[in-house]
């Protein structure tokens, strides 16, 4: 079949994609359900892993951790050499990858068998999202086209990080754990049966070799970062998190001089000299950052605070998803209106007036205020989503497109670490300091006060309760609070930073 054979062509000579683009968009959704999925479905499996695998502390968390840390460590070398290698050719081993893993990681008969396909599944991950978001680039040249199909692809992502808990209390209320990575074959099953009949191979044309050196350097950068995150979030900036930041700052730098130097860098950091892609990468960054810092809050002020089972809390979040999906579509006729940067702005705008909503969390049984105020960031990081997204590919040229959609996808990663570290312990410093006298567990989380509170006689255990559930509301206030100033200067500097830029609108063959 030829490259225009289901296509059209406006009179200007832009190729408009026809009935195969279209069904290729569907099959590229999958792949970014599955890896957003993942950011938040294991949450309510670890107590069940935990028990099932005897995994102590230390390798709980490297079973949760370490899944983020290869994907961010990986994701700009993997979207680099789908570049090179071709986007569709790595999607599929990918996909591939990603089914085995699954497989392995669901019949774990240890933790350290857990943690190592939990490791390859990081990678597998690592070569799905840069490869959907660059194939999209590559089969809607026609402006207003990719648009839509990029509302589709973010209609997925956004769906997929808050189906997680849903998913997965609905899961773990009738199977074991391991049918939470069961799910992901025959997805990947689907990818590997319709992309090589539906999706073109894409690939540069002129691009040399990937340098091993750079890719490195580059992993010896993001790993160290994130785990530097994770340890800040648990253990504050001790000699550990302070090495690893040292660590990871110093082989930053010393990637970008290669990068500099080099004739084929791995990645043009002259990208970050155009302004609408800069932009479009922090406000990935910052809207996931707030959003799992929402979802990391809610979900224990929903199962513990008013004692929900997970699927029960699950529900009560869903139509902040429903809002998620549909603002992905409307952002597109919104940004026709009022142009991609008044877009931009109101959706973070309206994240703002959710977190806002969070700063008077009022005591008692508040599902549906909750849900409200997260149906406000939802539809407001819906919103900004699809439009960052097509501004990141829209910037790039083509021939990496790869490289610049996995350094927006690093965005979302690092967003999520730092959403659970900085957001996180502002939550627990103020929570702590709302239990000055508690005993034990109690005085370190909401969770262990409830543990505590069982043992103890009637009077005394209702009383922890009580003392407790009223210091994780108000820090969820003070948390809410810090979001909201966050998200109020990223409105303003997109505001201001793209006031003189061009940023690329939805026109026909743009």
């Amino acid at each position: 079949m030829s490259e225009c054979s289901s296509s059209e062509i406006t009179t200007a000579g832009t190729h408009k994609a026809g009935p195969r683009e279209w069904a290729a968009v569907a099959v590229l959704t999958l792949p970014v359900l599955l890896i957003s999925v993942d950011m938040t479905v294991l949450n309510f499996a670890v107590p069940h892993i935990s028990r099932d695998l005897g995994a102590g502390s230390v390798e709980l968390l490297w079973i949760v951790d370490i899944y983020s840390f290869v994907l961010a460590a990986l994701l700009v070398s993997m979207g680099a050499l789908g570049d090179r290698i071709g986007r569709r050719k790595l999607l599929m081993f990918g996909a591939a990858g990603f089914g085995v893993a699954s497989l392995i990681t669901a019949f774990a008969p240890s933790a350290g068998v857990m943690i190592a396909a939990r490791a390859l599944l990081g990678v597998a991950g690592a070569t799905l999202m840069p490869s959907t978001l660059s194939l999209i680039r590559s089969m809607f040249p026609d402006g207003r086209q990719r648009q839509t199909a990029i509302a589709v692809w973010a209609s997925a992502l956004s769906a997929g990080s808050a189906l997680g808990p849903l998913l997965g209390g609905a899961l773990l209320e009738f199977f074991w754990w391991g049918s939470l990575f069961l799910i992901n074959v025959p997805i990947t099953v689907l990818v590997i049966v319709f992309a090589p009949i539906l999706v073109r191979e894409s690939k540069a044309a002129q691009l040399g070799k990937l340098d091993p050196v750079s890719v490195l350097l580059l992993a010896a950068a993001m790993f160290p970062v994130v785990y530097g995150i994770k340890s800040f979030a648990e253990h504050g900036l001790d000699p550990l998190a302070a090495a690893l930041f040292l660590v990871g700052a110093a082989s930053g730098f010393a990637f970008v001089r290669r990068q500099l130097k080099l004739d084929e860098p791995l990645l043009d950091i002259g990208l970050f000299s155009i302004r609408p892609f800069t932009i479009a990468v922090m406000l990935n960054l910052i809207t996931l950052f707030a959003m799992i810092a929402a979802l990391f809050f809610l979900t224990q002020y929903l199962q513990i605070v008013l004692g929900l089972n997970p699927f029960v809390a699950g529900l009560s979040l869903l139509p902040g998803l429903l809002l998620a999906v549909l603002a992905s579509f409307l952002a597109v006729p919104v940004s026709r209106w009022l142009r991609t940067t008044g877009t931009l702005v109101v959706g973070v705008g309206l994240m703002v007036v959710g977190f806002v909503m969070f700063t008077v969390l009022p005591d008692g049984r508040q599902v549906t205020f909750a849900a409200i105020a997260f149906s406000f960031v939802c539809f407001g990081m819906g919103l900004a989503q699809t439009l960052t997204n097509d501004a990141v590919v829209s910037s790039a040229p083509e021939e990496r497109a790869g490289a610049a959609s996995a350094v927006s996808e690093t965005g979302y990663e690092l967003g999520a670490a730092l959403g659970v570290a900085v957001l996180g312990s502002v939550l627990l410093a103020s929570y702590q300091s709302g239990m000055p006298d508690a005993p034990g567990e109690a005085a370190r989380s909401v969770a262990g006060a409830a543990e505590l509170a069982g043992s103890l006689p009637g009077g005394a255990g209702e009383a922890l309760l009580q003392q407790a559930f009223s210091a994780f509301v108000s820090g969820i206030h003070v948390t809410s609070a810090v979001a909201a100033v966050i998200l109020v200067a990223a409105a303003v500097t997109t505001a201001v930073v793209l006031r003189k830029s061009r940023v690329p609108e939805a026109e026909a063959g743009s």
